[in-house]
């Protein structure tokens, strides 16, 4: 080979040894990342929008951008909610939506454009009371659709001196106290029509 020529490929060779050892990536689209996934809404409540607030319950009332008017909040026992700037509200028979709305109501007068949520934190005011030869005399917080035999469950079952055949349901009527009779062992045999579904502030007597 003539020295011309092996001069220039010592030029070139160490040029084309970095090249192969270090290629670059051909071009292509550009990576985009993916989104997070949203976060969950914070502000969800622990009861429906159907629910009807009453005495006793606990509830979250926060007006945006005013935390000196948020907080939580007992019901009173005569229904009523005490507030900075507009005192004393109904609570007791509205759904968390409509008392909401009163709040941002009597709220024009103070805040511009508020704008008010109301969450039931707890539920105390829907209860039924068991007395007599239960695991557990007392009230027992009611669920959706609790019937007798829910409730005298929820107490720890009827101990073994209770009279079946006695059992009964107190309830207020229209300001009389009404005395339900109570079929325990057919109702314990599935018949669902004897298996009452109770209303608050029932009182289940097991002598």
């Amino acid at each position: 080979m003539k020295p011309e020529r092996l001069l220039i490929l010592a030029f070139f060779l160490p040029s084309l040894i970095s090249y192969s050892q270090n290629p670059e990536p051909a071009a292509g689209p550009a990576q985009v990342a993916a989104p997070a996934p949203a976060a969950p809404n914070s502000a969800v409540g622990t009861a429906s929008s159907s629910y009807v607030i009453g005495p006793s319950d606990v509830l979250t009332v926060t007006v945006w951008k005013e935390p000196t008017l948020s907080g939580s909040i007992l019901v009173r026992p005569d229904g009523m909610i005490t507030l900075p700037l507009i005192g004393d509200v109904q609570a007791s028979g509205l759904t968390p939506l409509q008392l909401a709305d009163q709040i941002a109501a009597k709220l024009k007068k103070y805040v511009q454009a508020p704008n008010v949520s109301v969450v039931v934190g707890a539920i105390h005011s829907k209860v039924v009371y068991l007395l007599g030869e239960v695991g557990k005399r007392g009230p027992v917080e009611m669920t959706s659709g609790m019937t007798l035999l829910d409730a005298i469950a929820s107490a720890g079952g009827l101990t073994e001196y209770a009279n079946t055949k006695k059992i009964y349901i107190l309830r207020d009527e229209a300001g009389k106290h009404e005395r339900i009779p109570v079929h325990y062992k057919e109702a314990l045999k599935g018949n669902s029509e004897l298996n009452l579904v109770l209303e608050p502030g029932d009182t289940i007597v097991v002598p």
